[in-house]
C-alpha cells in the first residue's frame, strides 16, 4: 500500500485496499502525472489529461487523474504479493493480467502479461509515500 512512481516516471499511483471487496484486496488509481501529453503530442495540464489511447472509445474522454489502474488481485501465501489481477496500461490503452509483489529493497515489482507470466513485461515502481 502507498503511493508509487511508475518505472517510466510519468505517473504516481496510489495503492490501497479496494473500496469494494469484490475488486480484490488491493486497488490502485492515478493520483499524479508528470508532463502528460494530449493526442497531438503536446504537453497538457495533468487535470485535463484524458485516456485517449483506450481501446474502448467510450472511455477515451475520461480524465486520467483518478482513473483506476490496478484491481482484481488475489491474495497469495506471501503477505507482500498478489496475483492474477488486472493492470491497465495507459500508454497503449490495453488491460493485462498482472502479479505484484513488494521486493526486499522496497520497490514494487509488477509483471503484466497475456496468457502466462512467462510472456510478459516487468516494471519496478518506487515508493513515494506510505
Amino acid at each position: 500500500m502507498g503511493t508509487w512512481l511508475t518505472e517510466s516516471g510519468v505517473a504516481q499511483v496510489k495503492i490501497e485496499p479496494c473500496a469494494d471487496a469484490k475488486s480484490g484486496p488491493a486497488c490502485g488509481h492515478i493520483v499524479g502525472l508528470i508532463n502528460p501529453k494530449g493526442p497531438d503530442g503536446q504537453v497538457v495540464a495533468p487535470e485535463v489529461a484524458t485516456d485517449y489511447r483506450n481501446e474502448n472509445a467510450s472511455l477515451r474522454s475520461r480524465k486520467v487523474i483518478g482513473m483506476p489502474l490496478i484491481w482484481g488481485f488475489k491474495k497469495t501465501n506471501d503477505s507482500n504479493a498478489f496475483e492474477e489481477g488486472q493492470i491497465y496500461n495507459g500508454e497503449d490503452g490495453k488491460t493485462y493480467t498482472a502479479n505484484i509483489s513488494l521486493q526486499p529493497d522496497g520497490k514494487l515489482r509488477l509483471r503484466g502479461y497475456v496468457g502466462t507470466p512467462l510472456f510478459g513485461k516487468t516494471q519496478l515502481w518506487t515508493r513515494i509515500s506510505q
